[in-house]
């Protein structure tokens, strides 16, 4: 079995038929959303989008669906800001849809995710979407209020986060430079439709940034995982990372590569399947306060080789994996196979590094434009913000808040220059 197949499998095996996906399945949109309602609120970008909004718009029309106001409604911009948030929300109270069509990134879908939920809540527990910021407290409201959301058919269009499968919805506070995070099952879409051959149009740049989130959440799962989730852990990091690093390459030299297009996209998919069934941990959390200098991918790929040094003596059988992998792929040379503790951290730190740079990627904070010490501050600042703890203890090597001054600190001074000695090891 190729991995391409693998990871058809492991889809299929996940979402059954809530998922349609795969190359040319645009138009079975309409049949998916008929499910939900007639009346549909289809939110998505009617510029750099129109052609996928207008072959949406006609499937659901075929399918006997109306889309209300006979448009669509603009979609968020980048990294969700509140705003947008705000924006759909009122949207949702006034028209009333039977569902909620997201067509888009995953700046769109996270937005739609948050919107529907404080439409739901709003008058019950406060017009503010800050409330929510944490794990499982959009649950507890329906729960106690007895109110149900709007359902949502998210439609992917961009091989990025995996949004369209995931309880997560990150959400930015543009005046502060700082992205939260809500993490709760009930954000997760009704049911989703990703069509490959739309990320066939998508900046090559796109792309490395949605590839990039791949490893990085398959790599920050996978490294968490415990004993009764290891195997599923380790099947999805190693397609997915297998499947990202023989790709992306490709998609630079030639972007209208269908396979290399279809395998990235599946790579991406496999990393929200991951995050569904464990968290993410220093590496995202990292990214949230580098919103106005990189997109999130990105973000999390520069950080996860460092994180994974300070990592090293609770993954060492997950980085003999991944590590046998880039060794395969020719990122790590192959006397590294024998290194263990952390030197063997630091040689899959080096080959992810050694992929980046092949890539285009930046691979520390000070290649990118506008990075400041100031960044560092805000950085470990947020790191000790109470809402955004379950990161600190997701990690394989927990920290607390007391933590990060110590420990932190050092990832964060080694991810400016690149050098992986200045990392220091928790005791």
């Amino acid at each position: 079995m190729s991995v391409i197949e693998r990871a058809y499998e492991l889809l299929r095996e996940w979402k059954g038929e809530d998922y349609v996906v795969g190359m040319g399945v645009m138009d079975r949109l309409g049949g998916l959303v008929a499910k939900y309602g007639k009346n549909v609120l289809l939110v998505s970008m009617d510029t750099y989008l129109k052609p996928l909004t207008d072959a949406a718009m006609e499937s659901i029309r075929l399918a006997g669906g109306r889309v209300i106001l006979d448009k669509v409604v603009p979609g968020a911009r980048p990294n969700a800001p509140r705003e947008d948030v705000y924006r759909l929300e009122t949207y949702i109270l006034h028209y009333q849809p039977d569902v909620v069509v997201a067509l888009g990134g995953g700046s769109t879908i996270d937005a739609c995710k948050a919107a529907i939920a404080l439409a739901a809540l709003g008058s019950f527990s406060g017009p503010e979407i800050d409330p929510y910021f944490g794990t499982g407290l959009v649950s507890k409201a329906l729960e106690e209020s007895g109110r149900k959301q709007v359902p949502l058919v998210a439609v992917q269009t961009s091989a990025s986060s995996g949004a369209h499968l995931t309880k997560y919805s990150n959400i930015t506070d543009p005046a502060a430079g700082q992205k939260k995070l809500i993490v709760d099952m009930a954000l997760v879409p009704t049911a989703c439709l990703f069509d490959y051959e739309t990320t066939l149009t998508m900046p090559v740049s796109v792309s490395i940034d949605g590839a990039l989130d791949a490893i990085s959440h398959t790599f920050e799962v996978f490294c968490g995982a415990k004993e009764d989730n290891y195997e599923l852990a380790k099947d999805l990091a190693e397609t997915a990372i297998e499947l990202t690093v023989s790709y992306a390459g490709r998609v630079i030299e030639n972007p209208s590569d269908r396979e290399a297009r279809e395998a990235l996209g599946l790579a991406t998919d496999l990393g929200g399947y991951a995050i569904m069934i464990g968290g993410t941990s220093g590496a995202h959390l990292t990214s949230f306060s580098l919103v106005d200098l990189t997109a999130h991918g990105t973000a999390c790929g520069i950080m996860n080789p460092y994180y994974g040094v300070f990592y090293s003596p609770a993954i060492q059988r997950q980085l003999k994996v991944v590590g046998d992998l880039l060794i395969r792929r020719g990122f790590i040379q192959k006397d590294a196979a024998a290194l263990e503790g952390r030197e063997r951290a630091e040689a899959v730190a080096e080959g992810l590094i050694a992929f980046g740079k092949s890539i285009g990627a930046p691979t520390k904070l000070s290649d990118l434009e506008g990075f400041t010490d100031e960044h560092v501050e805000r950085i470990l600042s947020a790191a000790k913000d109470p809402q955004l703890s379950m990161k600190l203890q997701n990690m394989p090597v927990p920290m607390t808040a007391e933590d990060v001054d110590p420990y932190m600190g050092p990832i964060i001074r080694a991810a400016v220059t690149g050098d992986l000695r200045g990392i220091v090891n928790k005791e």
